[in-house]
């Protein structure tokens, strides 16, 4: 059997209903590691110290751990751990809920300057997302842009669509759903009721029924037996009525549930007080057999791996050629409509008319029967009459139609071709969607075709993979995350602090406003036309702390700072910059002077870096995220696996972004890699203003 790796929606009921007993505690730090398992650290009056789990990746899971069972902090936090620190920290821990019957949790602190919403999607792909309490994002784990939905910063959050929830349906709705079914009864409850295949064959042992019973055959008996059941499970999952169990197979942990299930008792089971607490020893156990088995390094299942592209392949082919039949259907209602005009006319005036009159729909639903009765061909289009929606159904030669009767024909046909609209937009997005999976494939055959066999696996698996290797490889992963800050100039230091500065006046203005904090560096040029430079000790909002930025890191922000101002544009090769503390800073000038926008007073002392020298080089990562990165040469060295110089010269931005683009096409094997993280646009943002050219020393 299979060890689970991903909590199901019943879990997260059942988990949620126990972590509500938390509600109240406070936040005192947050961590990231492996850009996957967020850690949140809390105070409980009654319980003292509680972590808080929620790893989106592989495996997916959020519960309360036992602090012994919690990792040690990382070194220096990431900048999503960071930003996470300063929305909550100190915050009451301040409610909980699962969104309807699907895997994603939202969780809600309190503090007395804001709200924050810390979202987990435990589906798919997985991801953390913070939002204020407007749902606008501050931040995620991984960006997501589809045609259904778009997580990013930024954007405004938005739950995926609805699916039926059996957990808050009635039981006329429970009928109704199994009753749409054409299969057997547990693949109904799995799919159609979304219970998914462990829980529907367990709904139907504890109801007595057979599970391969066909719907057909089946009836209110056996769907009244089922929804008892299902109530059983509604009521434990809602009072928190549970008997928590981990199973083993051959001593390995398979599975972890709230509460015994028949489906495993021949399984050998131990016993928790609480769910939490089940689900924080089950984890432990995966992790430790993970690593157990991560020191056996194999050979990767290309196979599988290129037959489940093929297999999404053929999927999006279908949903392809679905959207494709579905737009023409709505788009032949339309015309249908025109070409039937006077029919559809006659309906809608008829049932305005009745309306008009206070005529109720069962009435008006008579009349037509009646006049389909008299062979009237209006009459006879009207296949039913929908009060509560205020529709009506028309047969229209080959066509089933439904319209609204508040209005007329033209705005029908109109609200049917923006359908139609509608569908081929998510159409075009399938075929985005299908091309990237087809890049996965010809990726994943690439690596299975260069796969060679090493004496020494092990060795070769531990050791950090050079430059040169990088460059030489058919196919290198793409990985990306867009970060708060890569709207504006950046870099990391060598050191690595985060380096930001203004593309213009407005982000100047924002970044001193909004980004500086107390413990920050301040650095601009003499020359006029340069970026208000900031040299972060932390981060956004995070609480100012006293933190001993290296000399080199605040020499690079200094060489940043001189490359993107008019010294570059200029053509000269140095400039003086100065340093200053955020409290220095201002906006208010002398009486009688005037300060433009995206300039600041200096008040006090400055501390001068003379004859800093420019430059700026160019780089690709590609671990742990791949991308374009530019900055000063010394701390991009350390961070590329390549880089390209550059120094002022002749040639204007977007045409040295299209060099310095060739130069990388051709050190690296993979080409479409290098369109994909370090196309001419992303290289732009990263070169001055002004002319420049490389520089070949």
């Amino acid at each position: 059997m299979d060890q689970k790796r991903e909590l199901s929606s019943i879990d997260l009921a059942a988990l949620v209903t126990e972590l509500r007993a938390y509600e109240g505690a406070k936040v005192d730090k947050a961590y990231l590691y492996e850009d996957s398992l967020v850690r949140l650290r809390m105070r409980d009056f009654d319980r003292g110290r509680v972590e808080l789990l929620i790893e989106a990746g592989d495996p997916k899971r959020l519960h309360a751990a036992d602090p012994e069972n919690v990792p040690d902090a990382p070194g220096r936090p990431p900048n999503f751990a960071m930003m996470l620190r300063n929305r909550i920290s100190g915050a009451d821990f301040a409610g909980i809920e699962q969104y309807e019957y699907d895997r994603i949790v939202t969780l809600r602190f309190d503090r007395p300057d804001n709200t924050t919403l810390v979202i987990a999607e435990l589906f798919g792909d997985g991801n953390v997302v913070v939002c204020n309490a407007d749902y606008e994002i501050i931040d995620c784990l991984e960006t997501v842009r589809l045609s259904s939905r778009t997580v990013a910063p930024g954007a405004q959050y938005e739950y995926p669509e609805s699916r039926f929830d059996p957990l808050t349906a009635t039981e006329a709705e429970f009928h109704r759903q199994m009753e749409t079914s054409d299969t057997d009864i547990v693949r109904t409850l799995a799919t159609q009721l979304n219970f998914g295949g462990l829980w529907a064959e367990e709904l139907c042992s504890r109801a007595d029924i057979e599970k391969t019973k066909s719907i057909e055959d089946a009836g209110e008996t056996e769907y009244a037996e089922l929804f008892h059941v299902l109530t059983d499970l509604r009521d434990a999952l809602a009072e928190g009525a549970f008997d928590p169990r981990v199973y083993y197979e051959d001593d390995a942990r398979v599975d972890v549930t709230p509460i015994p299930l028949l489906e495993r008792e021949a399984l050998e089971t131990e016993r928790f007080d609480t769910f939490n607490e089940a689900i924080d020893s089950y984890f432990v156990g995966l992790d430790e057999a993970d690593a157990a088995t991560s020191t056996e390094p194999e050979r990767p299942d290309f196979e599988a791996e290129i037959e489940k592209f093929e297999r999404i392949i053929e999927q999006q082919e279908g949903a392809i050629e679905d959207f494709e039949h579905e737009a023409n259907q709505e788009r032949r209602k339309a015309e249908l409509l025109y070409e039937r005009y006077g029919l559809v006319d006659e309906v809608l005036s008829a049932i305005q008319d009745a309306r008009g009159d206070d005529l109720p729909w069962d009435e008006i639903q008579a009349r037509f029967e009646e006049g389909a009765e008299q062979d009237i061909p209006a009459a006879e289009a009207v296949r039913s009459v929908d009060g509560a929606q205020g529709t009506v159904t028309l047969d229209l030669d080959d066509a089933t139609v439904t319209i609204d009767t508040t209005i007329g024909v033209e705005k029908n046909a109109d609200r049917l071709y923006q359908e139609a609209k509608r569908i081929e937009e998510k159409r075009e997005g399938a075929l985005e969607a299908i091309e990237e999976t087809r890049d996965q494939l010809a990726a994943a055959e690439r690596r299975r075709d260069t796969w060679a066999e090493s004496d020494d696996t092990e060795e070769e698996d531990t050791e950090e993979t050079t430059p040169e290797e990088w460059l030489s490889r058919p196919s290198i992963p793409v990985r990306r995350e867009e970060k708060w800050y890569e709207r504006f100039r950046w870099f990391h230091t060598s050191d690595g602090f985060l380096v930001i500065g203004g593309r213009n006046a407005d982000q100047n203005e924002e970044l001193v406003k909004k980004y500086m904090e107390s413990s920050d560096l301040f650095f601009h040029t003499q020359a006029h036309g340069a970026p208000a430079t900031i040299l972060k000790a932390t981060g956004p909002s995070e609480a100012a702390k006293d933190v001993d930025i290296p000399e080199r890191s605040r020499e690079e922000a200094a060489q940043f700072a001189v490359s993107y101002s008019s010294v570059w544009k200029d053509g000269h090769y140095s400039g003086d910059v100065y340093m200053a503390t955020p409290d220095q800073v201002t906006k208010t000038p002398e009486s009688g002077e005037f300060i433009e926008k995206g300039s600041f007073v200096i008040r006090g002392e400055r501390t001068y870096h003379r004859d800093t020298a420019v430059g700026v080089s160019i780089g690709i990562t590609c671990e742990p995220r791949t991308r374009v990165i530019g900055g000063p040469p010394d701390a991009i060295e350390e961070q590329a696996v390549t880089r390209i110089d550059l120094e002022p010269g002749r040639y204007a931005q977007n045409d040295i972004a299209k060099l310095v683009y060739r130069e990388f096409r051709d050190r690296f094997e993979d080409e479409a890699f290098v369109r994909k993280v370090a196309s001419p646009d992303l290289i732009q943002e990263f070169c001055p203003a002004g002319g420049s050219r490389i520089n070949e020393e």
